[in-house]
C-alpha cells in the first residue's frame, strides 16, 4: 500500500481505479477503451522500459537491498490465487531474460505490503493467515452507498520470513491491523501502519530490541509510509476528516474497521514523526508517495486532475508541493513508483497493455532526468 497499500491494498489497490463513487453517480473503467501500449510518447523518464508480469493484479513490487529483486503481492484467480499473496523474483539482466517469481507466503489468507531485509535472506510481509486460512471477506459497499472502502481486518500481523517461504519471526501480535510495513534504509527499523490505539497511526519499531514509537497523531488515516533515501525523513499518505460529518463518518467506518481512502494527501516529517507537515493540496486521492533519490522531491500516485477519479497517474513534485509534473499517461491506473537503491531505475504498476482486461501488470524501466 502496499501502498494505497491503495495507496494501495490496500491493499486492494487495483480495485480503486475500476470503480469510484463520483458524487451520487459510480463510475467504471470500461477497459476496452484503453490503448495497448508500454509506453506513452510523453513519458520522457522511462527509458528501456520492460513489462515483466503477463495477467492477474500485480501491486506494491519493492527492490531487495542490492536491487536485483523484486517483492510484490499477487493475486490471479486463473492461476489459483483468489487473493493476494506473496511472490519475489530475480530482475531480468539480459534481453529475453524471463521473470519467474516463486511464492514466499503461506498461500493461506491475504498477504500485503512486503519488503526485503538488507541481508538479502529474509522478507517481511502483513498476513492474516493465523486468522484464518481463506480469504477474509470483501467489504459490501451497498451498505456504505457504493463508497469506495478497504477493510483493516483485524487478523493482519507482520511477519519476517526466509526466501523459501518458512516464518521465522513474528514482529507484531497487537489486537488490530497491523500492515504495510517498510524498512529503513539501514535496514535497523521498520516503519508500519496500526489500528492499536484507536487511530490509524504509523509506528517505528527498532528490529533488535522491539522498542517503538509512534510517529503520527492526528486523526484519520496515515499509512503507506516509507523512509526517504537518506534515513532522515518520512513521507506517507494521510486523511484528515474536519468537518463533524466527516469526522463522524471516519469514526463510523473505523468501529467496523473500514477506512474510505478516497481523500488523501502527501505527508512528510522527520525520521521520528517531528516537524510534520502536509505537502499536497492537489483533492480526491494523492498517494503511494516516495521521496526521489536526491531525498529532495517526491514521486506519487494521483487522480487529482479528474473528477471522475480516474485515470491514475504517476507525478513529481518538489518537497514543498511546487512545480508538480506529471510523468506517465495511461488511460487507468499507474501507481507504487519506486526507485531501485542505486537510483537509476523504477518500478511501477499499471493497467497499460493489458489487452482490454482488468489486469495490472509490473513494469521496470531505466529513469532519465
Amino acid at each position: 500500500m502496499k501502498k494505497y497499500a491503495l495507496l494501495l491494498v490496500l491493499p486492494v489497490a487495483v480495485a480503486l481505479v475500476l470503480s469510484f463513487k463520483a458524487g451520487k453517480k459510480e463510475i467504471n473503467v470500461d477497459p476496452l477503451a484503453m490503448n495497448d501500449t508500454i509506453l506513452y510518447p510523453d513519458e520522457k523518464h522511462f527509458k528501456n522500459i520492460q513489462q515483466l508480469t503477463f495477467g492477474g493484479d500485480n501491486a506494491e513490487a519493492y527492490f531487495s537491498y542490492d536491487g536485483k529483486w523484486l517483492i510484490f503481492q499477487k493475486t490471479y484467480a486463473k492461476e489459483g490465487i483468489p487473493c493476494d499473496q506473496m511472490y519475489i523474483g530475480k530482475i531480468p539482466t539480459k534481453p529475453g531474460e524471463k521473470f519467474t517469481p516463486k511464492l514466499v507466503s503461506t498461500g493461506k489468507g491475504r498477504t500485503t505490503c512486503g519488503a526485503f531485509m538488507k541481508d538479502g535472506k529474509h522478507i517481511i510481509y502483513a498476513s492474516t493467515h493465523l486468522g484464518s486460512g481463506d480469504c477474509p471477506p470483501i467489504p459490501d459497499r451497498s451498505k456504505y452507498g457504493n463508497k469506495y472502502i478497504w477493510p483493516l481486518y483485524d487478523s493482519y500481523d507482520i511477519f519476517m520470513a526466509d526466501l523459501n517461504g518458512k516464518i521465522v519471526k513474528q514482529l507484531t501480535n497487537s489486537k488490530g491491523y497491523d500492515a504495510e510495513a517498510t524498512l529503513s534504509p539501514d535496514g535497523k527499523k521498520m516503519l508500519y501502519t496500526s489500528t492499536k490505539d484507536g487511530d490509524i497511526d504509523m509506528y517505528v519499531m527498532d528490529l533488535k530490541t522491539g522498542k517503538e514509537i509512534k510517529v503520527t497523531n492526528l486523526l484519520g488515516y496515515d499509512g503507506g509510509g516509507w523512509f526517504s533515501p537518506d534515513g532522515k525523513k518520512l513521507i506517507w499518505r494521510a486523511s484528515r476528516p474536519k468537518t463533524e460529518a466527516e469526522i463522524k463518518e471516519y469514526k463510523e467506518l473505523l468501529a467496523q474497521g473500514l477506512v474510505a481512502p478516497t481523500n488523501m494527501e502527501v505527508w512528510v516529517a522527520n525520521a521520528d514523526g517531528t516537524n510534520a507537515k502536509q505537502v499536497s493540496s492537489f483533492g480526491q486521492a494523492n498517494w503511494a508517495p516516495a521521496y526521489m533519490p536526491d531525498n529532495k522531491r517526491i514521486i506519487f500516485a494521483s487522480n487529482h486532475e479528474y473528477k471522475r477519479g480516474f485515470p491514475f497517474n504517476l507525478y513529481t513534485m518538489n518537497e514543498d508541493g511546487s512545480n508538480l509534473t506529471k510523468i506517465s499517461r495511461d488511460k487507468g491506473f499507474d501507481a507504487f513508483p519506486m526507485f531501485s537503491p542505486n537510483g537509476k531505475k523504477i518500478v511501477f504498476c499499471s493497467n497499460r497493455n493489458n489487452g482490454g482486461t482488468r489486469d495490472t501488470n509490473i513494469f521496470i524501466a531505466d529513469w532519465e532526468e
